[in-house]
């Protein structure tokens, strides 16, 4: 009954525009999208176009402002939410009462959300959080990748939010950048691979449609390709640092993944706070503008990053006039430059001054009209093609998708699929894993085996992540562990034990979980990569007395060398998100190990920068590594050949190791070191 009337009441609103209101081609959803742009923007004036080419913090923006500067779009920054531990009703609301303010402007352009949503909805209290890109790329899945993105969509559009700043395709040559788990691999085909998850956040588009932005329906969320580029590879890791590559290089290694992305129809792409060789890429024209847009042909809209405007000079925001002049002209249609600013005051000032200082650029005819046309043109193109004129406002039909069961249970499978192992057990032993789960007394240990807020890392409910188990729902490795073992299994839990306790129980193994702690961007560059305190002594102190098995919980490779030969059973479990069962599905034998490490893992700091292919390659553990728990024989048949494996490794380690079969063969089951034998025994 309720429906009926809405369906009358849209009905009488068409039949009264019918008959009394003068007829608008742009809001006619029966013309063409080109047709509908053109009849809109000859209606806008200067002020209202400028407008649309600004993106603003919530926290700042109000109906009035989105009415009166016809304001593009409004986003949530990492942590920006309407309240404490909001629902899926509460952010609707918000993103409402935004939308109201625009539907109310003299055009009535509706403004577009945006969120950063880049392992699920990882601003919302009791989202579903899925591991961080670098899991996902060790799970060698595309497939996995793409159902996330369709659930990840599902869930921000459960929120009323219809745009999301992910993925990022960076391709990370080097883990000291805080920014290293956000990338798939340093394998560019990794990344090129894993940017299905467009295709599952979008939609898949027509084959008609290929290389044109496209959005799939209210399920769907517009996307966003960043960093661009060659955000990974910047001298020392350091995070906004200086990328020295040449063009073929910058083409070949961090360009392929945009390619990719471009063809399955990504909606928007997002530029990298780095330079290359020297220059700002938010005032690289060149790439930009002409290899991004007219080489690569790509149809969407161009953005900035958080204030990556204001930084083209430095110190930030120095010369404001000059950084709009080189942002614009370089080809970028969306700013994010002025939203740390308007915190400070109540009237947007800066807002203002963007709008001011680019109409006199325009005036004065230093930026050309066209390129202004250009950027509303690109951005009116993703509003239309989404179907944002048509649906402006969300409404509570998807509110049940946030956090579903059916969500969770699609992480926890991707958890298991990241995890990849990497010794188990020690010479001359049998395998430690898979664990038993009827035992007498185990004992769980270290900084990560109970805290959800260092299991999901950074862009979790706050921008740098947080510490415990009280910010958001989910289950920690420790709690995965007490409801699947028996019953009778009793189960000590202490985070850092000293030798004289372990030695002092009789314990049958022991979990130690160790790790880093939440970080995101700047904050996360390091030059040590250590493991926090007392995560060493932890694995000291258990391990030097009973069997253990040690999960690192980190979001790229960490010093391990000097702990390796103590420990029983190593396991990389990256930064798995919210499902901590997926972790004691694979420990305990319910599914076996799957997943290859997506980065190399370095023996010493010193050696970084270190990737697969270079001259001076000689890893812990190379690119492509990861053991099975199963028989020597089924290693040697899953890891023959290794791809990545190159005949430079392979020389230096049958220059240490017997290479006689039979002489090897026994020593699998070490499944440390012997594994590159392994290897090499079977590379052309």
């Amino acid at each position: 009954m309720g429906m009926s009337l809405v369906k009358l009441v849209v009905w009488v609103s068409w039949l009264a525009m019918a008959v009394g209101a003068e007829y608008v081609k742009y809001k006619d959803p029966k013309q063409p999208v080109a047709a509908r742009i053109k009849d809109l923007m000859s209606k806008m004036t200067l002020a209202e176009k400028i407008g649309q080419m600004a993106q603003i913090d919530r926290s700042v923006a109000t109906e009035q402002i989105l009415r009166d500067y016809s304001v593009g779009s409004v986003l949530s920054g990492g942590g920006s939410e309407p309240l404490p531990e909001a629902k899926a009703e509460d952010w609707i609301n918000m993103v409402n009462a935004f939308q109201n303010g625009s539907l109310s402007s003299r055009l009535g352009i509706p403004m577009i959300y945006g969120i950063d949503a880049i392992h699920g909805h990882n601003n919302v209290y009791n989202a579903t959080i899925f591991p961080h890109n670098v899991g996902l790329g060790a799970t060698g899945d595309p497939e996995l990748v793409k159902k996330i993105g369709a659930a990840t969509a599902l869930e921000v559009r459960a929120t009323g939010i219809p745009y999301v700043f992910a993925p990022c395709i960076a391709v990370c040559r080097d883990p000291r950048w805080g920014r290293c788990y956000e990338s798939y691999s340093e394998d560019h085909k990794v990344v090129e691979q894993m940017t299905d998850i467009i295709l599952g956040l979008q939609g898949d588009p027509p084959t008609s449609r290929k290389g044109v932005p496209y959005v799939g329906g209210k399920g769907k969320v517009a996307a966003c390709a960043k960093h661009f580029v060659g955000d990974g590879g910047t001298t020392g890791g350091i995070n906004e640092n200086n990328t020295v590559i040449d063009m073929h290089g910058l083409l070949s290694m961090y360009m392929p993944a945009y390619s990719q992305s471009i063809i399955k129809g990504v909606s928007t792409v997002m530029v990298s706070y780095s330079s290359w060789n020297g220059q700002k890429m938010h005032a690289n024209r060149e790439l930009i503008s002409g290899f991004l847009k007219n080489t690569l042909k790509f149809k969407g809209f161009v953005i900035s990053d958080w204030q990556g405007i204001d930084r083209i000079t430095s110190p930030p925001h120095a010369n404001y006039t000059y950084s709009v002049q080189a942002a614009i002209q370089a080809g970028i249609d969306m700013t994010r430059s002025l939203l740390i600013r308007l915190l400070q005051v109540m009237v947007p000032y800066n807002l203002t001054e963007f709008v001011d200082d680019l109409t006199y650029l325009v005036d004065s005819k230093v930026i050309l009209m066209d390129r202004i046309d250009d950027a509303v043109q690109r951005i009116l193109q993703v509003k239309f093609t989404m179907g944002l004129f048509e649906t402006p406002m969300a409404d509570f039909s998807l509110v049940n998708e946030l956090g579903s069961q059916a969500h969770r249970d699609l992480a926890r499978e991707a958890v298991r699929k990241s995890l990849v192992l990497l010794k188990n057990g020690k010479p001359g032993s049998t395998p430690l894993l898979p664990l038993p789960k009827k035992a007498s007394k185990i004992l769980v240990a270290g900084t990560h085996a109970d805290n959800l807020g260092y299991q999901c890392g950074g862009w979790t409910i706050n921008w740098q992540g947080f510490n415990g188990n009280n910010s958001t729902r989910g289950t920690t490795i420790l709690g995965a562990i007490k409801s699947t073992v028996e019953q009778s299994t009793e189960i000590v839990f202490r985070e850092s034990p000293d030798a004289n306790f372990v030695k002092s129980n009789k314990f049958d193994y022991a979990i130690v979980v160790v790790g880093e702690p939440p970080y995101a961007e700047t904050a996360g560059d390091s030059t040590n990569l250590t493991m926090i305190d007392p995560g060493p002594s932890a694995i000291n102190n258990v391990c030097g007395t009973v069997k253990c098995v040690v999960v690192i919980i980190s979001g790229r490779p960490i010093v391990i060398e000097p702990y390796v030969s103590a420990i029983d059973a190593l396991v990389a479990a990256w930064l798995p998100g919210t499902e901590g069962q997926g972790v004691t599905d694979v420990l305990y034998g319910d599914y076996r190990f799957s997943g290859k490490l997506p980065r190399t893992w370095f023996k010493t700091v010193d050696q970084l920068p270190m990737n697969v292919g270079d001259s001076h390659y000689d890893p812990l553990f190379p690119l492509g590594f990861g053991l099975k728990t199963e028989s020597g024989a089924s290693i040697v048949s899953r890891y023959s050949p290794l791809t990545y494996f190159n005949n430079y490794s392979c020389m230096h380690v049958k220059n240490l190791l017997p290479v006689d079969e039979m002489s090897w063969m026994p020593l699998i089951s070490d499944g440390f070191g012997m594994n590159y034998l392994i290897n090499c025994m079977y590379v052309p």
